[in-house]
């Protein structure tokens, strides 16, 4: 790796450590979504290059990402949607399991897929919350 990109990788990995120090769970949980969804492209270009380690890391990574997401879910209070989301977590992890033993690129793709639908999800839930929010606090002081 040249100094320029590994001095570029470092400010961009400050840069993702210092807003996930200072988000709020929302925005958290969407940085999380946009990590696997780089480490989802990670893995299938290195699997179309044949760079096997590459491909294995970024799997590993993908999975962990998904682990935590999974660690994320309140089943109490989230109820039958936590239950399918838990289940859906464990699809995910089967699929890009699969992918990696028998190196499948559309694996990869579904769960992108998976993956960019619940994003859709979380981000309009944020809308709705924001909505909710924003005629209680409009115009007034603190």
């Amino acid at each position: 790796m040249s100094p320029s990109r590994h001095a570029l990788n470092e400010y961009r990995q400050t840069t993702i450590d210092a807003g996930a120090a200072y988000a709020d769970p929302h925005t958290l949980i969407t940085m999380l979504f946009g990590g696997l969804q780089e480490r989802l492209a990670i893995a299938k270009g290195a699997m179309l290059r044949q760079d096997w380690g590459k491909k294995g890391e970024a799997i590993g990574k993908a999975i962990d990402i998904v682990a935590y997401l999974q660690a994320c879910l309140d089943k109490e209070k989230g109820g039958e949607l936590a239950e399918n989301l838990d289940a859906l977590y464990d699809y995910i992890v089967k699929c890009l399991l699969a992918a990696s033993t028998q190196n499948m690129p559309e694996s990869i793709d579904e769960v992108s897929g998976l993956v960019r639908e619940i994003e859709q999800a979380w981000a309009a839930i944020r809308e709705v919350a924001n909505k909710h929010e924003a005629p209680a606090t409009m115009g007034l002081r603190a």
